[in-house]
């Protein structure tokens, strides 16, 4: 069977060698012809960009030729004497550009845009022409130049300069604008030429089409059809087969899919330990932060708190006997002085420690106000951070993980923003949407790229990425963008970070849950 089919579809596509010459040589003409035809275009388009900007400069020396004369104007005005010297600044600014700008336009070059457009013997003749206007025009502006002070309009040689400047201002205008008429005249004339052109190729392209229509494809659907009918026959024979094929593809299939589901339930399990060894870290991390907050508040902090009491004890014992002993003391209470402002330091940075460490407002009020108590902390003279919330106090506590979750997130986002990215501004927006909370921190700081993330790379792996394309400024921490992406993660939530540099960034997390009453205990 398997020898009849392959004599059958040899036969069937058995096209002679005429049709395949006809075809491979009437395709080659109708490639070179649409070739030929779009780089005609291409290279005619690029030319007239260049000729466009050929114009636009001839143009410009119009505008600049009228801005002259304004600026003479006024430094012949009383009224403008105090400008005097701004008005000779922009005469000295714009002069030099309406110089350039002609003398390239006689040669037909833009040097600025890198454009070389040889000019016609029309378009020479009328730069020929204006050459007297142009250069009567420019001294009678370099004599303005010239000028010091206001009171040097009397002078002969700048009422002079004056007059010969607005005699050829209109002459020059006139032949200026002949100039441009004349580059926009040839431009057309060459655009018409290009039309034709693509006209006649047009035209060529579709008898080439008829013929590839009438000389290959007709004969080639009678063959077609010939080899359809040999291919139906072949079918036929085929569908026995491919029943008995399709009997052991499902088989397989449902192999393939037991097969397919106990590496899945395999996956998850590995999945669901590895969330549960995270949980216990991150637990274990939070309890401890909580007994290194208790031992500061309530051991080093006390100690400190008692050092400063003996102390202040002390200054007031010394204040009492500055009296009979004021030289002697003077320095002691000093230096006193300074000890007590280093122990006032060191018991307010030993309380911020202990508060950023597990603040004692998350464990008694909620996440809500911690978060207010973190915005307002981190407020100082460059950085403004606000809070907003939907949540009210009549809505019941969120769960203790959830709370600490939020918090954690909040204070590495602004700490990163407050150290990375210099930011004027950071807005934290904690949204509750029934079946969602949405944690949304925004800083109009400098910004990273932020790489596509790969399918494929774990969450690390994106995460590092991430890390390597921002700046040496703008880089965090990885461990910590790595940590607020498992901590949404263990809440079956969504971490997502969006950045332009130059604009800001924003971080996003939103987390499947619903308020409801919470049990809480001392964190």
């Amino acid at each position: 069977m398997s020898d009849t089919f392959d004599d059958n579809t040899k036969e069937g596509f058995a096209i002679p060698v005429r049709f395949t010459r006809l075809y491979v040589t009437l395709l080659i003409i109708l490639a070179v012809l649409l070739t030929v035809g779009q780089g005609l275009t291409q290279w005619r388009l690029r030319a007239f960009q260049d000729e466009l900007w050929v114009i636009r400069y001839a143009a410009l020396q119009r505008h600049q030729s009228q801005q002259i004369v304004k600026q003479a104007l006024q430094l012949t005005d009383v009224n403008e004497k105090a400008n005097f010297a701004q008005n000779v600044a922009e005469l000295r600014y714009v002069l030099p550009k309406l110089e350039r700008y002609h003398l390239q336009g006689r040669e037909g070059r833009v040097y600025e845009r890198n454009v070389a457009v040889p000019n016609s013997e029309t378009v020479q003749q009328l730069y020929e022409g204006i050459r007297p206007e142009f250069e009567s025009f420019r001294r009678g502006a370099r004599r303005l130049m010239q000028m010091q002070q206001f009171d040097d309009v009397a002078r002969p040689d700048v009422q002079a300069g004056l007059k010969l400047l607005l005699a050829n201002e209109k002459p020059f205008l006139e032949e200026i604008d002949g100039i441009v008429r004349e580059y926009t005249t040839e431009l057309r004339a060459k655009l018409s030429l290009l039309q034709t052109i693509e006209f006649y190729l047009y035209v060529f392209t579709v008898v080439v089409l008829i013929g590839i229509g009438l000389l290959i494809f007709r004969p080639a659907a009678r063959k077609l059809k010939q080899t359809f009918a040999q291919l139906v026959e072949a079918e036929s024979r085929t569908t026995a087969v491919n029943k008995k094929l399709l009997s052991a593809n499902k088989s397989l299939r449902e192999t393939r899919q037991k097969l397919f589901e106990a590496t899945k339930q395999q996956y998850q399990q590995q999945i669901d330990e590895q969330k549960l060894r995270t949980s216990y870290l991150i637990a274990g991390q939070e309890e401890e932060r909580k007994r290194l907050s208790r031992e500061l508040h309530d051991g080093l902090g006390q100690m400190l708190t008692a050092i400063k009491l003996q102390i202040e004890g002390l200054e007031a014992n010394l204040n009492r006997t500055a009296g009979t002993e004021q030289n002697g003391n003077l320095a002691q209470t000093k230096n006193l002085k300074t000890l007590k402002t280093l122990v006032t330091q060191t018991i307010q940075e030993t309380r911020t420690i202990s508060n950023n460490l597990m603040p004692s407002v998350l464990s008694d009020f909620g996440v809500v106000p911690a978060i207010k108590m973190l915005a307002e902390n981190d407020r100082n003279e460059k950085v403004d951070v606000t809070f907003e919330t939907n949540i009210t106090a009549e809505t019941p506590r969120l769960d203790k993980n959830v709370e600490i979750m939020l918090y954690r997130v909040t204070q590495e986002a602004v700490s990163n923003a407050v150290r990375h990215a210099n930011p004027s501004h950071i807005h934290i927006e904690l949204t509750d949407r029934g079946n969602t909370l949405q944690l949304a921190i925004t800083d109009d700081g400098h910004g990273f790229r932020v790489p596509r993330k790969s399918p494929t790379k774990t969450t690390e792996e994106n995460s590092n990425e991430i890390n390597k394309e921002r700046t040496t400024k703008l880089r965090p921490p990885s461990q910590g963008l790595h940590n607020m992406q498992e901590r949404a993660k263990l809440l079956n939530g969504k971490f997502k970070i969006h950045s332009t540099p130059g604009r800001g960034t924003k971080v996003q997390v939103s987390i499947p849950y619903q308020t409801h009453s919470a049990h809480h205990d001392t964190y």
